[in-house]
């Protein structure tokens, strides 16, 4: 009982030892931080969440900068919450500082001031970099310096990092399924026009119903959504979708049909788009590429290959022009879905160590038990706004333009994968990289799709930026840190 007493009464010293006002300078050189770290986050990866808009011509720049700004905010103020205990507390042992918060204090600072520097330099070269790689990987820095290699978490760390991987991939999984599932229903029939129209209830059912089961499910406190039980949250998600559907049905698709009319001047001839549905296999598959010249031979394929053929989509296949401007309304909503995505998850990435700063120097506590307040996500969502505004459109055009050719069909897919990809991990409390989701996606679709494909040589140089985001990010912080702890400890 003494013993327990005696560390009581140590850490009760130590606690009393933080001095607010000798550190005050720290907080307002953290909250300048945060600030640039936001606007370096607005121009770089808020820009990646609407580059394919632009790209296929469905948005303007300005008009994704006033529809990112909006759903930012919505994703980070009714879905982030979970992300910001991750970042927050699961990246090092903060047990490690609870005698010493003024250490923790100070690396918070650090992990602000190598994100900004990492995401400045990223946005200068045109870089589509991750947020979530140069937190960590700041935050990696400064605790090596502090405590070595004994302070991190490493079990989360591997947990992260799979998930960088993961991500990419699933998100290419889902966007690739789905456009081949447009494919098949809307852009090989013969009347794609009609059959887009056929299924456009669908897709905003689907895309509504999921992004409510998102906002719902162990939603934001402010809202009192964390409450619900799990036959409300089916309900009220099922209810929403359905509205959705009768909307686009009986609102939506009649404006879609006259928008497409009065704009269409000379209507495509059936010689300009033979109806697929009438030409034999055989004949098909000679529009295939490569092994046309085994058709052409006498060769048989197997029975493998011409399934193969047959899901595929034809990349020579012309792309009729009502057809995209159809998609390119639905494009306009999948782009407000990834940026309501991206606001939910790398949002609360950026404010996580601002959210830490603020907490140490109001409780002097290490461990942050209390909820973030509003205002510390407001302001990040601010900060990253003024970002996107003021130098957003150097990467949008790497992402939506350079990479791979983008139409509003394939971008309506990326984005709708993307964004299902976000939202998934942001309730599972996993910070993964929506710029690996978005580039994962725009490269499995364009790989199937683009008659030109992916342009490889850019895909290696974004590669190559993740790569070194982790390592550049935690040598500023550790250097910072170096600093901090040779003018402040």
């Amino acid at each position: 009982m003494d013993t327990l007493l005696d560390v009581a009464s140590t850490v009760g010293s130590v606690v009393q030892d933080f001095d607010r006002h000798a550190v005050l300078w720290a907080l307002i050189l953290g909250i300048i931080l945060a600030f640039l770290l936001g606007a370096g986050m607005g121009a770089n990866d808020v820009s990646n969440a609407f580059g394919t808009s632009v790209g296929s011509g469905v948005v303007t720049i300005i008009q994704a900068y006033i529809l990112a700004s909006i759903f930012e905010t919505l994703g980070s103020v009714l879905v982030g919450w979970k992300v910001i205990g991750t970042m927050r507390g699961g990246v090092i042992e903060v047990k490690e500082y609870e005698d010493q918060p003024e250490e923790l204090f100070l690396g918070q600072v650090a992990i602000l001031g190598g994100c900004a520097t990492w995401l400045m330099i990223a946005t200068v070269l045109h870089m589509p970099v991750s947020t979530t790689h140069s937190i960590v990987g700041a935050t990696v820095g400064f605790s090596i310096v502090l405590r070595g290699l004994a302070g991190i978490n490493w079990s989360e760390i591997v947990r992260i990092v799979i998930s960088w991987f993961v991500s990419p991939l699933l998100s290419g999984f889902i966007s690739t399924v789905l456009y081949i599932v447009v494919d098949h229903l809307v852009l090989r029939q013969s009347d794609s026009v009609k059959a887009g129209l056929r299924v456009l209830p669908a897709f905003y059912f689907v895309c509504l119903t999921f992004n409510t089961a998102m906002v719902t499910w162990d939603g934001s406190p402010l809202l009192y959504l964390n409450h619900l039980p799990w036959w409300a949250i089916i309900c009220i998600s099922l209810g929403v979708g359905v509205l959705a559907a009768f909307f686009a049905h009986f609102v939506l698709r009649p404006r879609i049909l006259r928008k497409i009319q009065e704009s269409t001047t000379q209507p495509s001839t059936p010689e300009e788009e033979p109806e697929i549905s009438k030409i034999p296999l055989d004949l098909e598959l000679t529009k295939k590429g490569d092994l046309e010249s085994q058709i052409d031979s006498g060769s048989t394929l197997s029975a493998a290959q011409r399934f193969w053929l047959w899901l595929m989509p034809d990349k020579n296949r012309p792309v009729d022009e009502k057809t995209t401007k159809l998609f390119g309304t639905i494009q306009i909503f999948t782009a407000c879905f990834a940026g309501f995505a991206h606001g939910a998850n790398d949002v609360c990435n950026a404010v996580a160590p601002l959210a830490s700063l603020i907490s140490i120097y109001r409780t002097k506590s290490v461990y942050g038990t209390e909820d973030v307040p509003i205002y510390v996500v407001l302001y990040g969502v601010f900060a990253i706004c003024v970002g996107l505004w003021l130098l957003g459109h150097h990467v949008i055009r790497t992402v939506g333009t350079k990479m791979s050719e983008i139409n509003p069909a394939s971008g309506f897919c990326i984005e709708f994968g993307a964004a299902m990809t976000g939202l998934l991990a942001s309730k599972l409390g996993l910070p993964i990289s929506t710029t690996h989701c978005l580039v994962g996606s725009v490269v499995a679709v364009g790989s199937i799709r683009s008659g030109e494909g992916v342009k490889w040589g850019i895909f290696r140089s974004i590669v190559l930026s993740w790569v070194v985001t982790l390592p550049v990010a935690g040598l500023v912080s550790a250097g910072i840190m170096i600093l901090l702890k040779l003018v402040a400890l």
